[in-house]
């Protein structure tokens, strides 16, 4: 098969690599649509210890089974693999087994490639007209329904009477403002640094979208609710300085672990802060029900590339040069 493979940091090859070879439970997926994730970006760029090249990146898929009973199902994939019998997989917070593997990660190669093994079960069938690049934004898109689950589980203020703030306007950002106005928030703020995002931003939903490199945005002290779909310093920073006392901040980004938050401040005005990790099996189930009902907006804002095209476009997200919130790559 042909695969986009990651061989060191700021290197990409499209070449040939060997078929995957399922395993005891698993099938074979011919992937059609697979997303670039900011992970991915760490990765490339050799910030992430945890995907040694060479690799296969690539965690947001779709495609179609070609193996086995359910040859000829389209299918969107969970990509993290659990044990499903330890403590917190029977509590159903699969997503944080401490066995659990994701593709894109060893021992798992990832979906930037013609084809991808998966275990049946993280498998979900999408309807012959729900587009692939639309299927494959479920696994971004689900990390947003998973911290808007977490936020509403513990905010004082009703969720239509919250105004909202995420930092950041790739897809984990402009996913999780689509499930707060899902969620029936209706005063939403989306921080983006990249101006050249900003209409897509617009276009995808009622937000306000803006640049806090220029001061705008919302009076610090005013959002209930703050989604860092960054995760990084500058943004814990801002986090902490607008959330309104006894508010939420749901810190989904990894650009970085250390420093950031006013724990004085968050102390001082009992802000809760929440660490999310990805999602649920229930979530990522949940949040496909809902694109696939239309209750998440069109979903009509990924561009899409051919996979060989994949390492310009890593160096289009770079350089600011990309103003689609998402890039899908197609084998």
């Amino acid at each position: 098969m042909k695969a986009l493979v990651y061989t060191g940091p700021k290197q990409l090859s499209f070449q040939d690599m060997p078929d995957p070879a399922p395993e005891g439970g698993e099938t074979l997926i011919e992937v059609d649509a697979s997303g670039i994730c900011g992970s991915d970006m760490h990765a490339w760029l050799g910030h992430d210890e945890r995907r040694p090249a060479p690799l296969i990146l690539g965690h947001e898929v779709a495609g179609m089974i070609i193996a086995g009973p359910s040859a000829g199902t389209r299918v969107v994939v969970n990509p993290l693999v659990t044990c499903g019998t330890c403590e917190m997989c029977l509590q159903g917070r699969t997503n944080i087994c401490p066995d659990r593997q994701i593709i894109s990660m060893p021992p798992r190669e990832g979906g930037f490639a013609g084809l991808l093994r998966m275990p049946e079960r993280n498998l979900h069938a999408i309807p012959a007209d729900f587009a692939a690049e639309c299927a494959a934004l479920t696994e971004p898109i689900a990390c947003g329904w998973h911290a808007i689950r977490l936020a509403r589980d513990v905010s004082r203020t009703p969720l239509r009477a919250c105004r909202a703030v995420v930092l950041g306007g790739g897809a984990i950002g402009l996913g999780a403002a689509l499930v707060l106005v899902a969620r029936g928030v209706r005063d939403i703020f989306i921080a983006e640094t990249n101006p050249e995002r900003h209409n897509a931003l617009r276009e995808a939903g009622p937000f306000t979208v803006y640049d806090p490199a220029l001061n705008e945005g919302p009076a610090q002290g005013s959002a209930h609710i703050v989604v860092d779909a960054f995760g990084g310093t500058a943004t814990r920073k801002v986090a902490s300085a607008l959330a309104a006392p006894g508010g939420v901040i749901v810190h989904i980004g990894l650009a970085d672990g250390e420093g950031g938050l006013d724990v004085r401040r968050m102390t001082l005005q009992e802000i809760t802060f929440i660490g999310t990790y990805t999602y649920t099996a229930a979530d990522f189930s949940d949040t496909l029900a809902a694109m696939i009902a239309g209750q998440l907006g069109a979903l009509d804002w990924a561009e899409v590339r051919p996979l060989e095209e994949g390492a310009q476009a890593f160096k289009d997200i770079l350089d600011g040069k990309a103003t689609a919130p998402k890039i899908m790559l197609r084998p």
